[in-house]
């Protein structure tokens, strides 16, 4: 597929798929990009409508931030046309929350499926559900005018749409529980000396930065590239002796695979 025709393109998400590469974009720049539920909803329809032969998908937003965070209309008691606000879901069962907060996540959490590679290409601020989506991703190129925070708490809030874990895996419990709570803003050069991204450049070059590294990514066999990536991705949950299992597991599967012998 060589199209750039939208796959998808509604409540400010567009899907465009070249090749192996799909492009997420945020398209309401006149708002930074703020989130709502339907925005939500729009990421996770994302998700699945990615064709087979995606292997990166690059997350980015249009203008001059990558995401400000919830729009704050969800914290009216109008909420947003046709939809319930955030008191409305204050009112429901333990039960109906569990359910509404699990929905708003699906739009974070398939960012980091076996079968892609996710960049969050971040300009400009990336705040609350901003950071969280950037988090969402495996890989952060950021330009140097970036600002991450995570301002939930300072909302009588927490952190819930999928972002504590990578985090606190990037950074370190007590950075991340210092960045969370004091609501404080991460430039660029913390970002890229704590692990929060993986290369920083001046604004101007992000875009070429992305296609470089979507380029190096996909110069190694999809299925390798996928091995590798759960193994990483699973290493943490493992101990070190089950962890050298599932690495000759995967390589058993590797070498059937390249002598023609695989299932």
């Amino acid at each position: 597929m060589t199209s750039l025709d939208p796959v998808l393109d509604k409540d400010g998400v567009r899907l465009t798929v070249e090749d192996a590469v799909a492009t997420v974009t945020l398209t309401n720049p006149d708002k930074r990009n703020a989130q709502n539920f339907a925005l939500w909803r729009a990421l996770a329809q994302a998700g699945r409508s990615l064709p087979g032969s995606v292997r990166i998908v690059v997350l980015r937003g249009e203008g001059k931030s990558f995401s400000a965070g919830l729009d704050r209309q969800a914290f009216t008691p109008e909420g947003f046309d046709g939809e319930p606000s955030f008191i409305d879901l204050a009112r429901g069962t333990d039960a109906e929350i569990d359910a509404s907060i699990a929905e708003f996540q699906e739009a974070f959490t398939w960012w980091r499926r076996n079968d892609i590679i996710s960049i969050a290409a971040v300009q400009g601020h990336a705040i609350g559900a901003g950071f969280q989506l950037a988090l969402a991703c495996d890989l952060r190129v950021v330009a140097q005018d970036v600002q991450f925070a995570m301002r939930e708490t300072a909302l009588g809030l927490v952190p819930d749409l999928t972002g504590t874990h990578p985090l606190v895996s990037l950074v370190g419990y007590a950075r991340a529980l210092e960045i969370c709570a004091t609501g404080r803003f991460v430039h660029a050069e913390e970002a890229e000396r704590t692990g929060l991204a993986n290369l920083v450049v001046p604004g101007e070059e992000l875009d070429a930065a992305v296609r470089d590294l979507s380029a190096a990514l996909l110069a190694a066999p999809r299925d390798a590239v996928n091995e590798t990536k759960a193994l990483l991705r699973g290493a943490a949950g493992r101990s070190y002796d089950e962890q050298r299992a599932a690495e000759r597991a995967a390589q058993g599967r590797r070498l059937r695979d390249l002598a023609g012998l695989a299932d």
